[in-house]
């Protein structure tokens, strides 16, 4: 099926279900198909062909999500701008994607009218909550435009959307993702997910990132999609109960945030069945916890853009033992991989290792990219052997679930051994004090590299460098355990609240002649 096929279905078989309710305006699957179908017209109208570049710059808004829509059904390729980016890294995207149509929201005119200038391939742009100075307003504009279906071919292999990746190391790549990438993706959850009724998802995240993967999750499994504008703590954990949410998306560190929250008891998450998690690694301590205040629901999904979202996960029920008790090994894995992608662990040499040793994750099948966009070399770097290279280095137990060490790059060589900076933040982060944390390499004239844990702590909280450094030699010997800890107000985070540890790691090496990678 083609991505956009997904939503026809639903529209059809239950045209008048809620299909996204938001601040000023709730639609019905009618409604909005309504809306996306107008939309694909104009975009048609305007010569939108396959694959023809469609951006969209916009926080969360039901709008904003019958524009991609729209665009879907005019068989252009969506690119979602993030708002959390700097206005240089959305012009440069916007120009090396060959974006021809922008969508955007009001509070982003001034950005418009810089693009305008600067990327003379846009061209036409389109407000969604008003009318621009350059632009009409999409809801007059789409009342204009054909109501007549848009009947598609099956296109597996049609680029539906180009997202950026690799900001943190410099300018985005272009992640080329079809049709089939996302059939693929949501065959792995249709397959591992369970409800009783059709989901409440709660998209609090950005819908540019991973949310609006699982947004298309909640439209193939019938549901209706609650959208918040931004991420707000006391307002997710009050929708949970108030909207009766089922299903919720969001990355580690605003989970942390969710539990840290002094009320954060007094909600009701009984409507919870799948409280999903990924786009970095969560603290074992954290995930605990948890479990422990929003019930058995904790559901882990791994993945990248270039290999969207499912390819391993962990369920509610993996998250337990055979007793029903919390397993504290397993809450370490990533999960067993999904049913429909082929994964393996692949030494440098391009072997399969044995389970139980360290190697890269490897995928293949119809859940890897098409490529990055005009980056051959780039493409064929994460290519070696047939396979995409994932670049995270993971063992597998014998009961298949998969156990991530760390980022390959990020591994830490000091006195001769080898340190993966994820096992020793996560027993920083088994503190109660401490809210977030990196571990870095650090240049050192005796150690080549010398350990160092960067730390945020919770408000009001304090430890000590000793506590902490006692900590970890008490549970990861000393060999493992920091030769210094730095304590930050807050750490260096990416758009969608990824701890950078990159740009913590800079710091320490600025005028340094040799650069560990």
């Amino acid at each position: 099926m083609n991505l956009i096929d997904f939503f026809d279905r639903t529209a059809s078989r239950h045209p008048g279900r809620t299909c996204v309710t938001g601040v000023a305006r709730t639609w019905t699957y009618r409604e909005m198909s309504d809306f996306a179908t107008r939309v694909g017209n104009g975009l048609k109208a305007f010569g939108v062909v396959r694959e023809t570049k469609c951006a969209v710059l916009s926080r969360n808004d039901p709008l904003s999500f019958g524009a991609f829509l729209g665009i879907l059904k005019a068989q252009g390729a969506w690119v979602p701008v993030h708002t959390g980016n700097g206005a240089a890294e959305n012009l440069h995207l916007l120009e090396f994607f060959d974006v021809e149509i922008l969508f955007y929201g009001s509070e982003f005119e001034e950005f418009a009218r810089h693009a305008k200038a600067r990327v003379p391939a846009i061209r036409q742009f389109i407000c969604l909550d008003s009318a621009g100075h350059f632009a009409p307003c999409v809801l007059d504009w789409a009342e204009r435009q054909s109501g007549e279906p848009i009947r598609l071919e099956w296109d597996p292999d049609a680029m539906c959307m180009l997202r950026g990746t690799g900001g943190t190391t410099g300018l985005p790549k272009g992640v080329m993702n079809t049709n089939r990438n996302f059939e693929t993706t949501l065959a792995n959850f249709l397959a591992r997910l369970r409800f009783d009724a059709p989901p409440v998802y709660l998209a609090a995240a950005p819908l540019s990132h991973a949310a609006g993967v699982f947004a298309w999750v909640c439209i193939a499994f019938e549901g209706t999609m609650v959208i918040h504008r931004r991420f707000d703590a006391q307002q997710v954990l009050q929708a949970i109960g108030e909207q009766r949410v089922s299903m919720l998306y969001l990355p580690p560190t605003a989970i942390y945030t969710l539990m840290s929250q002094p009320n954060a008891r007094r909600f009701d998450y009984s409507s919870l069945r799948h409280f999903l998690y990924g786009a970095a690694p969560t603290a074992s301590a954290k995930l605990r916890e948890a479990v422990q205040l929003f019930g058995n629901v904790m559901t882990q999904c791994y993945g990248q853009t270039e290999v969207p979202t499912s390819v391993a996960s962990l369920t509610p029920e993996e998250h337990l033992d055979a007793h029903g008790n919390i397993d504290e090994k397993r809450l370490l894995s990533c999960g067993r991989p999904s049913p429909f992608v082929r994964v393996e662990l692949m030494d440098h040499g391009g072997r399969i290792v044995d389970r139980g040793n360290i190697g890269e994750i490897v995928v293949q099948g119809g859940l890897v990219m098409k490529g990055y966009y005009k980056n051959a070399e780039a493409t064929a770097e994460v290519s070696w052997h047939g396979w995409h290279h994932t670049g995270d280095l993971a063992y597998q137990d014998d009961d298949g679930y998969m156990y991530i060490v760390d980022r390959a790059k990020d591994m830490i060589i000091t006195g001769g051994f080898n340190v993966y900076p994820l096992e020793v933040e996560q027993v920083i982060l088994s503190h109660p004090s401490v809210q977030d944390c990196a571990v870095v390499g650090v240049p050192d004239e005796k150690w080549g590299e010398a350990i160092k844990a960067v730390v945020e702590l919770k408000p009001g909280y304090t430890v000590d460098r000793a506590t902490l450094v006692a900590l970890c030699k008490q549970k990861i010997g000393s060999i493992k355990a920091p030769k210094s800890v730095d304590f930050v107000d807050r750490m260096p985070r990416s758009a969608v609240g990824k701890v950078m540890r990159k740009e913590v790691r800079k710091r320490y090496w600025e005028g340094q002649d040799r650069q560990v990678s």
